[in-house]
């Protein structure tokens, strides 16, 4: 009875370290270049962002798996602060999606209203407001230091799943009108289009058990098998996420280097205007 089970927690072990050890070295590799080659345009701002949040929840991912837990600490701890991560990437990936959708629908306020450091701030403000939304309730219901309070744990954590669903229905939401402007648009479609899709769409395959892993960990934790597999299976966008956008930005039949792949995926997010000429984003 029990061998089967130790060869799943195996298996499942060694691919959730191998994703996150891919992911860390993608994501690495995007941070470095994003930071220091690539311009500053508002959608490589989002796209910086969240490559950290993904390098942080993979690190996280990959250091609390490998180590044991911290001595004298709950054993839910390292659960409570990879979700900081999680969350963290989960806000800026909405974030970039409705930044696209707000391009595509209305091109010239975007090129001609938009404030010049509103990704920057944008960013700045999510990466702020996460750790407290996903904290405060952690405490209140004992995952942080023991000592559960019922009433305040209730109210806060059915807060925290609103908000997180409201996050996971606008990532998800945004990736659909994007499909849909695209499929009825017979315009050149950005190219980062394509990965704001394929990140919607693991987002709600593989993503979405982690986010119910939080909301309903009582319940779904007395299921010994939907733990591991919802921390594996959330490996897999943050993993995946500089593969799309090596695949949005290269050309076919070309070798170039990453900066000029991640340039050309990010460069164009704004849609053309008439005349087929590109409307202008800004910078940050």
């Amino acid at each position: 009875m029990f061998w089967p089970w130790r060869t799943f927690t195996t298996v499942v072990f060694y691919l959730r370290l191998a994703l996150g050890l891919g992911g860390l070295l993608g994501n690495g590799l995007l941070l470095w270049h994003l930071g220091l080659h690539v311009p500053k345009g508002p959608l490589a701002v989002y796209a910086l962002h969240l490559a950290a949040a993904d390098l942080l929840f993979l690190g996280c991912q990959v250091a609390f798996a490998v180590a044991p837990a911290l001595p004298g600490a709950p054993a839910t701890l390292p659960f409570a602060v990879t979700f900081v991560a999680f969350a963290a990437g989960l806000w800026l990936l909405a974030a970039l999606g409705l930044e696209l959708c707000a391009a595509e629908l209305f091109p010239r306020c975007q090129a001609g209203c938009r404030p010049r450091h509103r990704a920057g701030a944008v960013c700045g403000l999510l990466w702020a407001l996460t750790p407290p939304a996903v904290l405060l309730p952690a405490d209140a219901c004992g995952l942080l230091r023991g000592g559960a309070r019922p009433g305040a744990c209730l109210r806060l954590h059915a807060a925290g799943a609103a908000w997180l669903l409201a996050l996971v229905c606008a990532a998800c939401g945004a990736g659909l009108a994007l499909l849909l402007r695209a499929a009825c648009s017979a315009r050149p479609r950005p190219r980062l289009h394509g990965p704001v899709l394929g990140s919607a769409l693991l987002l709600a395959l593989c993503g979405l058990p982690y986010a119910l892993l939080w909301s309903l960990r009582p319940a779904l934790s007395l299921l010994p098998l939907f733990p591991p597999l919802a921390n594996l299976l959330a490996c897999v966008p943050p993993g995946a996420r500089p593969l799309l956008y090596c695949t949005a930005g290269r050309q076919p039949g070309k070798r170039q280097p990453l900066r000029a792949v991640l340039q050309r995926a990010l460069g164009d997010g704004t849609p053309p205007g008439p005349g087929g000429l590109a409307l202008p984003m800004g910078t940050v």
